[in-house]
């Protein structure tokens, strides 16, 4: 079924928007938990940190399996994109993981001494914000391009590529936008001096990450030509000043909720809101690429039966986890009981 000239709706493009699902559920998941993290290091009472962690403890590690799907799912449908992306971005990749390591591990240990407490804490802190750092960096030098060899189809740029002022940029802005995830969660989980201090926090991380998100959004189109075609050529300005407007509306009735209604849950929903439209518009920019702007999902899919084969598995895998997930997160719904932890 033709959805655009030269581009037919076909099973490779049913594998861009699994991965491409995985990775914004990733996100959207996953964010506030980072975020949660990086906010710990301004938060130094013991029994608020405890609350803290334990508003997350029961659905932190299966946030994580959207990402290992997303990975894999790459690897699998589109084997090119994968060979020629990660040499590219290996070191914040490997950073990344070891990070979420880190963090994942002080999650146990920190329960289990107070003499090392203090150590765990620093690598939960340390190990969300290099997490989130090092996503930014791999997003940001995926949108600034990869150096290909197409004839060799193999990488052909340097180590140091991927560390640019743009990527740099993008790193502080997922690390600023998570944080505010992480506040606004916190709004919704928390009651009493710890959730109003999380209000504060999320108003002036929100208008950070308004900020960066429109410094974002300005410098990309200028990145490629491709980006500035699609946003700037023609009419398409229309599009871009309509996503513009609607996250100036998201993040009104977010500011709104969150300072001047005291609502607990809206502010979340609407800075939710701000990460899934800004996603969408990073897809936009760069469909039908998946390495922008130099191979497309076609060049880079794997065999039509293969991509068959694992549809079926993905048709019963993926209705799976979104149900456990959304099990995990009714059974522990509702405000945290400081004296009844999860751990």
């Amino acid at each position: 079924m033709p959805i655009a000239d030269g581009v037919s709706f076909d099973l490779t493009v049913i594998w861009a928007f699994i991965i491409a699902f995985a990775v914004l559920v990733y996100v959207v998941l996953d964010g506030f938990d980072l975020g949660l993290g990086m906010l710990f290091a301004v938060e130094p009472e013991g029994e608020d940190r405890d609350i803290m962690m334990n508003s997350v403890a029961p659905v932190w590690d299966g946030n994580e399996t959207w990402l290992v799907l997303g990975g894999g799912g790459l690897f699998a449908a589109f084997p090119l994109a994968y060979a020629l992306i990660l040499p590219a971005l290996y070191a914040p990749i490997m950073a990344m993981l070891l990070a979420l390591i880190f963090r994942g591990v002080a999650f146990e240990f920190r329960w289990r001494t107070k003499r090392w407490r203090p150590v765990w804490d620093l690598a939960f802190i340390g190990g969300s914000a290099m997490a989130a750092l090092t996503q930014g960096i791999t997003l940001g030098g995926l949108l600034q391009g990869i150096q290909i060899d197409k004839a060799a189809r193999s990488y052909s740029g340097g180590w140091w590529d991927w560390l640019t002022p743009f990527t740099i940029m993008v790193g502080l802005a997922v690390m600023v936008g998570y944080m505010l995830l992480g506040a606004t969660w916190l709004v919704m989980k928390t009651e009493g001096p710890l959730q109003t201090r999380m209000r504060s926090r999320a108003w002036v991380l929100g208008v950070g990450t308004v900020i960066f998100m429109g410094v974002v959004s300005l410098w990309t189109p200028f990145l490629q030509d491709g980006y500035y075609s699609r946003w700037f050529g023609g009419w398409n300005i229309v599009l871009a000043a309509l996503v513009g407007a609607m996250v100036l509306g998201l993040a009104f009735g977010m500011f709104r909720t969150l300072m001047v209604k005291h609502h607990d849950y809206w502010p979340f929903l609407f800075a939710l809101g701000m990460f899934v439209l800004g996603f969408i518009g990073l897809g936009y920019s760069m469909f039908p690429y998946i390495v922008p702007v130099e191979v497309t999902i076609w060049e880079a899919a794997a065999p039509r039966n293969s991509q068959i084969f694992m549809l079926v598995g993905a048709s019963v895998l993926i209705p799976v986890i979104l149900a456990y997930t959304a099990y995990s997160y009714w059974v522990f719904r509702g405000k945290m009981d400081p004296n009844d932890g999860y751990h």
